[in-house]
C-alpha cells in the first residue's frame, strides 16, 4: 500500500514539473514575441519621427521664395517677361 502510494505522489511531482516547464517554455515563446513585436514598433516609431522631421523641413522650404518660382516654373509653365528661349528645329 505504501509503494502505491509513494509512486502516485512520484507520478503527482512529475506531472506537475512537466506541467511547470511546458507553461515557462510557452510563457518565454510569447515573451520572446512580445519583444519582437516591441523592437518592430520601435523602428516604425524612429522612421515616423524622421519622416516627420522631413517634412517639418519641407514646410519650411514651401514657403520660400525659391520653391514657389521653381515650382511655378516647373508645374505652372510659367517664367518672366522675355525669359524663354526658343530653339528653330528648322535646319
Amino acid at each position: 500500500m505504501k509503494k502505491n502510494k509513494k509512486i502516485y505522489k512520484r507520478l503527482l511531482i512529475l506531472g506537475i514539473a512537466i506541467y511547470v516547464i511546458f507553461t515557462l517554455v510557452n510563457q518565454q515563446k510569447t515573451l520572446n514575441q512580445y519583444t519582437a513585436d516591441a523592437n518592430e514598433l520601435v523602428s516604425k516609431i524612429e522612421e515616423q519621427k524622421e519622416y516627420k522631421e522631413e517634412l517639418a523641413k519641407k514646410k519650411e522650404d514651401v514657403t520660400s521664395l525659391d520653391y514657389i518660382e521653381q515650382t511655378a516654373r516647373e508645374k505652372l509653365d510659367m517664367y518672366y517677361p522675355n525669359e524663354r528661349i526658343y530653339i528653330d528645329r528648322g535646319m
